[in-house]
This record gives C-alpha cells, structure tokens and sequence, in this order.
C-alpha cells in the first residue's frame, strides 16, 4: 500500500501568533526575537522577509535592513499554548504524528479512509477557526517529497507530489532543498558545479557516497523519489539547553556561573517533565568577534537533577580559557534517555556553589 504522508507547517508561526493577538500588527513587518541589538530573529512575517529579514539573522543587521520593522521579545508560553492546541487537532485525526517543532509536524493517514486533500483541506479550515493561523501543507509518499511540498507555495499553501511527478519535479530546485544537504555540503558541491537536483541526479550512487560520505546514499535515493523513513509517534529529544546573548561583553566567571545555575534549574525541570535523563553535558560559548566553541563531558551515569547538571557544567567552564570577553553563553544536556532506575550518585552533593545559589 502506498503511504499517504502529510506535513504540516505553521506559516511564520511567532509572528503570526503577535500578529493574531494585536491586530494592530497585521500587515505589518514584524520581527521575534527581542529588542536589543545583541539577539537574533526566531522568526519574522511574511511583511518582513520581504526586506531579506530571515531566522537566526542577528538583530542589529535586521534592523539596518528593516529600520521601520516591529522588534518584539519573544513568549514562548503564548506560543507553546498555541502549539497545544494545533496538535490536539492533529492527534484528532490520527495517531500517527511526528512532530517536527513546536510548530511543525507529519501525519500518517494512509489507515485513513479519507481523500488527503480532503484532509489537508480540513486542517487549514480548522487551524484558521480555532487560532486564526495559516498553515502551509505538503502531501506525498514519503516523508522528503510531504515536507518539500509545504514548502512549495508559501504561505497557506498546499502542494500534491505523485510519484509520476518525480524526478522531473526535482530537477530544477537548488540542491539545498534536498534533506540531509547543510549548508557546508552544499558549498562542497557548489565548488564542482552542482547547482541544482538535475545536476545531483548525474552523480553517480559511489560518488556521493565518497564525496558526502554516509549521507551520500540517503541523498542518491530521495532526489529519486525514494524514502522510506516512517512517522514514529513518539519523538525522544535529542538534547535539552538554554543560552542566552549577554548585554554586554564579559569573561566575569562568577557571573557567567551563575547563568548556568539558572540554566540548570531550567533544564532540570524540562527533563523531569519529560522523565528524562542525560549523560553529556555542554558547554558552549561565542566569542565577541562571533567565533563559537563548545565544550563536552560525558558522564558515567545518567542524571536530571539540577545540583548534578550546574556542577558538571560549572566544572566544564572552569576548563575554558576566557582570555577574551564572550557575547554568548549557553548550557545543554544530550545523549538523553528515559531511563526510570538511577544507580546510586557518585557525585557530591555538596558542592559549594549549587549549593550556596540554591537559596537564589
């Protein structure tokens, strides 16, 4: 039987969100992220992408190119109840969901005795009464071919891929469309001239494998239509962080100690929710000339309590050299499990600065 995926994606869901609760912002270029110059976008409407605004832009360089744009803090509590309640839609459908983000997700509806444009059709009707949002959507066999088509005609959009479409439909799109090609794949095969999917379709299976090494095949296969990922209704995250961009420049270790306690706690809390433990912990840090490092621990055992995370973290930031001032801080847990027996702790619990900050 062949698959009937969907993929759903809200249309610049931050803004849209802002936009939706003031009406006095509809139409106009509205930017995520924060008001200061130090942060960066989370996203933007439509109104503002029009200036070459885009995610992860630092706000100060939106703010050159978009001078009358809205800069607003972002709400992640107004968005995640928002998320919420999309979701419940989907699960109203069909068991059978993977979300993706807070904000995009696939259903698998081939069990469905239902038309997945009638399905599609439906979901936009529904988002749009229960939260005035638009959402674009892709509808395929696969997984690669339903999320190019969300993308295909944005905003609120909907896009059909066949297989008999394929790969003639591929051909002319820029090689960055295709999933398992970043940024830095995508330079190396710009450099020989690949450009686009039809050039990609001229390489042979051996030579994507020698020149993207284990993604090669998985490349080889999905520009040929071919994917056979399935949509898993259960989605372990694969790390948990926090980071913040400071106000001012600073290497101020005891300052920067306590960010990560607070961090800590944060991501403490957001494990336990999610009964979930970790075994690596990271530390990362941007230089003030932009330049990023990270640094890693890996533990013997599998922890979530805040007390274990601010020590293995404080211990992994008295390793750093800061020589030079940092803009940026942040703390993460991976190699995450959910693991419901914990051996008996080998750390001490006492030590002095998680537990001295306990009382902040």
């Amino acid at each position: 039987m062949d698959r009937k995926i969907i993929h759903v994606d809200v249309d610049a869901f931050f803004a849209s969100v802002e936009q939706r609760d003031n009406p006095k912002l509809k139409g106009k270029p509205v930017i995520v992220g924060g008001t200061s110059d130090r942060g960066v976008v989370a996203t933007c409407s439509y109104e503002a992408r029009r200036y070459g605004i885009h995610s992860a832009m630092p706000i100060f360089k939106a703010k050159k190119q978009c001078p009358y744009g809205i800069f607003l803090p972002t709400r992640h509590s107004r968005y995640k109840e928002v998320s919420e309640e999309i979701f419940k839609l989907f699960y109203s459908i069909t068991d059978l969901v993977e979300p993706i983000s807070i904000d995009e997700a696939y259903l698998d509806i081939t069990k469905l005795n239902r038309n997945p444009r009638n399905v599609a059709y439906y979901i936009k009707e529904q988002v749009k009464k229960k939260t005035g949002l638009t959402v674009s959507i892709g509808i395929s066999y696969n997984k690669f071919l339903a999320k190019l088509g969300s993308d295909w005609n944005k905003p609120n959009g909907l896009k059909v891929i066949t297989e008999d479409m394929i790969p003639e439909i591929l051909k002319p799109l820029p090689i960055k469309k295709v999933h398992g090609l970043g940024n830095t794949s995508c330079e190396k095969l710009n450099k020989i001239g690949i450009f686009i999917v039809e050039d990609l379709l001229k390489m042979p299976s051996e030579y994507l494998v020698n020149f993207l090494g284990k993604y090669g095949i998985e490349v080889y296969d999905r520009i040929r239509g071919n994917d056979t990922r399935v949509v898993k209704n259960t989605r372990v995250s694969k790390s948990i962080g926090r980071e913040t961009t400071l106000e001012e420049d600073t290497h101020d270790k005891t300052y920067l100690e306590e960010l990560i306690f607070k961090f800590a706690k944060d991501i403490s809390t957001s494990l336990k929710r999610k009964h979930l433990y970790g075994k690596t912990i990271t530390i990362k840090i941007k230089l003030s000339n932009f330049e990023s490092h990270t640094k890693s621990k890996t533990i013997n055992e599998y922890i979530n309590s805040f007390e274990e995370i601010c020590m293995v973290g404080v211990n992994i930031l008295n390793e750093i050299d800061l020589d030079r001032d940092i803009r940026l801080i942040g703390l993460s847990v991976s190699n995450l499990s959910k693991a419901d027996v914990r051996q008996l702790n080998f750390f001490d619990l006492e030590n002095d600065f998680c537990k001295n900050n306990e009382k902040l």
